[in-house]
């Protein structure tokens, strides 16, 4: 009897140190939908496990949503683009460090017709206030993502607070807003990665590109052990090494194309 209890102990201890094992090789990442919805991360992912044996476990809203998590620990590394927001992430201590990963850009589309005119734009301020002026359907976000946040600084510089029905605030990701823009033949804001995953699901164009407050750049901060001691900052550590890199991931993100353009510029120091 009490061999047979010695054995089921140690066979217990054999599975909660194999089970530690498995989450020590797991990373929770939570990042923008617009990294998902453009199917980067299924590109990168799968060679990261590859090359380190680590698996990641991806929660993908919007970047406020994502640093909400990092904030509560309840994730060992946020991927997002909000600068201002990352780095008062950091400054709180709530992060370790930003590291630059890539940049894109964002683009309004809208209907054909442009019926705001806004394609005749010098500015993306003026693009808004075009919107604003004409009442037309503008598909807002609404969900304190790094799109929204963007969003909501351009009727800032446009000296604009939107209000009316033909301003409408959804609580949706950037796939779920555009299929709404398109049924509505509303404008909106959307990252050019996610554009380009959907053009061909829409019957959108792009009205307006090419200001200079239209730069996104992404960002990666491991969340601090210091706040919380079940992080898993090995691991981050090692996916924030290897997407930085210029010999992994950083090349990976420089090859992925999409309609034979490229999603996402690799800028990492």
């Amino acid at each position: 009897m009490k061999t047979r209890l010695i054995s089921a102990l140690f066979a217990l201890l054999i599975y909660h140190a194999a089970i530690q094992a498995d989450e020590s090789k797991l990373i929770r990442l939570a990042t923008t939908t617009s990294t998902e919805n453009s199917g980067l991360l299924d590109k990168l992912l799968p060679v990261f496990t590859q090359d380190t044996g680590y698996k990641v476990h991806v929660i993908a809203v919007g970047t406020g949503k994502a640093l909400r998590l990092g904030k509560d620990g309840d994730v060992d590394v946020v991927l997002v683009h909000a600068l201002q927001a990352e780095q008062e992430f950091v400054e709180a201590g709530y992060g370790v460090k930003r590291y630059a990963v890539m940049y894109n850009d964002f683009v309004v589309v809208g209907p054909h017709d442009d019926p705001a005119k806004v394609s005749m734009a010098q500015s993306v301020a003026e693009v808004f206030q075009k919107i604003n002026d004409s009442k037309s359907v503008f598909i807002s976000r609404g969900d304190n993502s790094g799109t929204h946040k963007k969003e909501l600084s351009i009727w800032k510089q446009s000296g604009i607070q939107p209000t009316g029905s033909w301003y409408r605030e959804v609580g949706q990701g950037m796939g779920k807003v555009l299929q709404m823009a398109n049924e509505l033949d509303a404008y909106t804001l959307t990252d050019r990665g996610t554009w380009l995953a959907y053009q061909a699901k829409v019957e959108l164009k792009i009205v307006y590109q090419g200001d200079k407050l239209l730069f996104n750049p992404y960002g990666i901060i491991a969340v601090n052990p210091k706040r919380y001691t079940d992080i898993n900052f090995v691991g981050s550590t090692a996916l924030i090494n290897w997407i930085t890199s210029k010999s992994h991931g950083q090349p990976l993100i420089a090859d992925y194309k999409m309609h034979d353009q490229q999603l996402f510029t690799p800028m990492a120091e």
